[in-house]
């Protein structure tokens, strides 16, 4: 006989709840029936064009939820509520696992005693988190629901510190009761990723993108979903925007593979001090730092390497104790696919771009005797980085036969304006091309490269050279490259799906 997630059940491990929606019923039951790796399956009635509550629940091989949310709610359903009511007392009466009941429903006549552990009251804020969410989980509580759900919309990461301390207060005046907090949005990832963080009872899964839920496949595989324990260390990537970051698969995959009990989540952070603020709430052990904060971070820390310091830029942070240390990878991971490819001694480097990661990269070329020209169309910026290695200010474009080696520092060609290239194909002849654009992993540029017979080196190199880093440095180990490589070109391959699909 089935049965609903025990107390105990909930604090051996983190229990996974898959949403299903389907547009009939047949469709529901088949990927009721063909979800995987779930503890828990939310049925979503409302989604449904012939919603039938029994057929819904028989032949069931795991606990089910049935939820049949009502259009201002958020949900899909159009009908009467005496409708939904008496789609909702007929899941109760056939024995449904849980049943959800919107808290603003006023359907409190269903929760009476034999049914109220099998209830899970729940309340929704597509604006953002409530001044006053402890009042609302007071009212709920009040129902005698023994599962509550608060699902909220995060609009920066300081709002998960906000819910981290709202179910911290709710833990410890009440543990009998079931809470569930989701932090709707991307900024609410670890609520969905990390629920016992938040002492939750089960995390949500699915397809429902728009709420910022994560796929089944995704928390298990590239997050490690029932790995996660108290003694998981935290990292992350802070920038804007990190959505389309291949980093959290590369080191999820890097951690598993070292046997390293860690978590690695994108953290997209609206400023300096949200990410501060998150990251000390939380412990973070970590961090990898992208566009725009690899400046701002550096005031944000209490040691810089030497390296870093002379770039004016940190991408990585490492935390020992309360002491936060800033260093640059980027330099490094740049010249790991060089290092067997090109003598850099007298080679000359011609740099598109004069922004930061041209710094590093002037930095590193120059270091390793190589001599260094900028050709940016900001001239001034471009003095700036030639003066930082005694190198030269070129023209814009540089001329074919000026270079040895051109290095394209700029987002040009970056996805989605894939139809771009920084550099006219009549000015490539020769030499070696190197692309720090890693998405996609064939810019035009790179391609256009190769037609006039220059060797070519993606983005995605200099990345897993970066990572790889970083990762040592937090850890001690040194990953294996090809495991890094390989998350990475899975994930891209993902988002390209994904797009498609879309389209």
């Amino acid at each position: 006989m089935l049965g609903a997630l025990g107390g105990d059940q909930v604090m051996s491990r983190q229990q996974l709840c898959v949403t299903i929606t389907a547009p009939t019923m047949a469709e529901l039951r088949r990927q009721r029936d063909g979800a995987g790796d779930a503890d828990l399956i939310e049925l979503r009635l409302d989604v449904v064009s012939d919603p039938d509550v029994s057929g819904a629940l028989a032949d069931r091989r795991r606990p089910v939820m049935i939820t049949c949310r009502p259009t201002w709610e958020g949900g899909a359903f159009a009908g009467s509520e005496e409708e939904r009511k008496r789609l909702l007392r007929e899941a109760l009466a056939g024995g449904a696992e849980y049943v959800d009941l919107e808290a603003a429903a006023g359907f409190d006549d269903l929760l009476d005693t034999a049914n109220r552990d099998r209830v899970v009251m729940s309340a929704h804020d597509f604006e953002g988190v409530p001044a006053d969410l402890d009042a609302r989980i007071r009212a709920m509580k009040a129902t005698g629901a023994h599962t509550l759900k608060i699902a909220v919309k995060t609009n920066r990461l300081a709002d998960c510190v906000t819910l981290l301390e709202v179910a911290t207060r709710w833990h410890d005046a009440d543990r009998r009761r079931g809470l569930v907090l989701i932090g709707m949005g991307e900024h609410g990832a670890i609520t969905r990723v990390w629920p016992s963080r938040f002492h939750s009872s089960w995390t949500y899964a699915g397809t429902l993108a728009g709420v910022g839920q994560i796929t089944p496949r995704a928390l298990v595989s590239e997050f490690r979903f029932r790995d996660l324990g108290p003694g998981t260390a935290l990292y992350g990537i802070a920038g804007a925007p990190v959505a389309h970051s291949v980093s959290p698969a590369m080191h999820n995959a890097a951690f598993q593979a070292a046997g390293v009990d860690a978590l690695y989540l994108p953290l997209p952070a609206v400023d300096v001090d949200d990410f501060v603020l998150f990251a000390r709430a939380f412990g973070l052990k970590g961090a990898s730092v992208t566009i725009p904060y690899k400046v701002a971070i550096c005031a944000r820390v209490d040691e810089t390497s030497e390296l870093a310091t002379r770039i004016g830029a940190i991408n990585t942070i490492r935390v020992e104790g309360t002491r936060w240390l800033g260093d640059n990878t980027d330099a490094k991971g740049f010249l790991e696919p060089l290092s067997d490819r090109l003598p850099l001694t007298g080679t000359r480097a011609a740099l598109l771009g004069a922004g930061g990661a041209a710094r590093g990269v002037a930095i590193a070329l120059a270091t390793n005797g190589a001599h260094v020209s900028v050709h940016a169309r900001n001239r001034e910026r471009a003095v700036q980085v030639a003066d930082l290695v005694s190198g030269e200010v070129g023209a814009w474009p540089p001329e074919p036969a000026s270079w040895d080696l051109l290095v394209n520092c700029t987002p040009v060609g970056m996805h989605p304006h894939m139809d771009e290239s920084p550099l006219p194909a009549s000015h490539l002849a020769g030499g070696t091309v190197y692309d720090l654009v890693y998405n996609p992993q064939a810019t035009r540029l790179l391609k256009e490269a190769e037609r006039a017979g220059c060797r070519t080196i993606g983005g995605l190199e200099m990345l897993v050279g970066q990572a790889r880093q970083a990762f040592e440095w937090w850890t001690g180990v040194r990953p294996p490259a090809a495991v890094m490589r390989s998350a990475a070109v899975n994930k891209l391959a993902e988002f390209v799906e994904h797009e498609n699909h879309i389209a």
